[in-house]
């Protein structure tokens, strides 16, 4: 892979990282505040059926997770395994794409 390709991979993974920071931060104030204000789990399905802002929120969450994921099992196929670097993307791939629609999967069961 070119150097221009490896350096968009590492801003990619970077810039992934920066929404999933904001993501993660976000989850946890509204879960804590949640729990706090004793709602169960049910409480908050409730809540969050039907919301496209919930939606949205997690669509984006998911997204930020597959793309940062993939591309570090890339890296660490290509670093640690007997695979080259072309093998070691298309597993990468694969196992972002799975993750991608599982965590889809999911915002859809909570949110519709």
């Amino acid at each position: 892979m070119s150097a221009r390709a490896e350096a968009r991979l590492w801003l990619v993974q970077r810039a992934s990282a920066a929404v999933l920071a904001l993501c993660v931060a976000v989850h946890l104030a509204t879960m804590i505040v949640a729990v706090r204000g004793g709602l169960s789990a049910a409480d908050l399905l409730g809540r969050t059926r039907g919301s496209m802002l919930w939606a949205s929120f997690y669509g984006v969450f998911v997204i930020a997770v597959a793309i940062h994921a993939a591309i570090g099992v890339r890296n660490v196929l290509a670093e640690w395994s007997r695979l080259n670097e072309r093998h070691s993307g298309i597993l990468a791939t694969i196992f972002g794409s799975c993750l991608l629609v599982l965590g889809l999967r999911a915002v859809a069961a909570v949110v519709l």
